[in-house]
């Protein structure tokens, strides 16, 4: 049953992911992020350039590719669709549903923003995970006032 963790109110979710993204891959963390295709796209862009000399090793996975000796290397896996397995057991939500069978992962990781659409997304997502019984934690962003 996995852990599931809201992040809400993110402004700048892509942003945010990078920063987390990076913290899981100094600790030694896998992470599956699964995003629409043109998410996926502006933050692959953004792993390279959200922080001079900084970089968190990452691939873009197509829909169907399978895995292989690169993909086994990498700590972080873009996916537009399900992932290859044995996949990370930590997946970060941006704006997708998740893929496949939620339930494999050990922690799952919404990132939204305050976008009305994408938090009524979420809320669904919210609901969907409460029936399954599985723990939930909520971390509205801090207002910077």
């Amino acid at each position: 049953m996995p852990q599931v963790d809201f992040h809400t109110g993110v402004p700048a979710p892509l942003h945010f992911a990078c920063r987390l993204l990076r913290k899981a891959w100094r600790q030694g963390m896998a992470v599956v992020v699964a995003a629409p295709p043109q998410t996926l796209g502006a933050l692959d862009r953004e792993l390279w350039t959200f922080e001079a000399q900084e970089f968190v090793p990452h691939l873009r996975l197509r829909p169907g590719q399978a895995l292989d000796a690169a993909l086994r290397r990498t700590p972080v896996w873009l996916c537009e669709a399900e992932p290859p397995q044995p996949a990370p057991a930590v997946l970060v939500l941006l704006g997708a549903d998740p893929p496949g069978d939620p339930a494999r992962f050990e922690r799952i990781i919404e990132i939204v923003s305050g976008d009305a659409d994408e938090r009524q997304q979420a809320r669904r997502r919210w609901r969907d995970y409460e029936a399954r019984g599985w723990p939930l934690k909520h971390h509205p962003a801090r207002s910077e006032a």
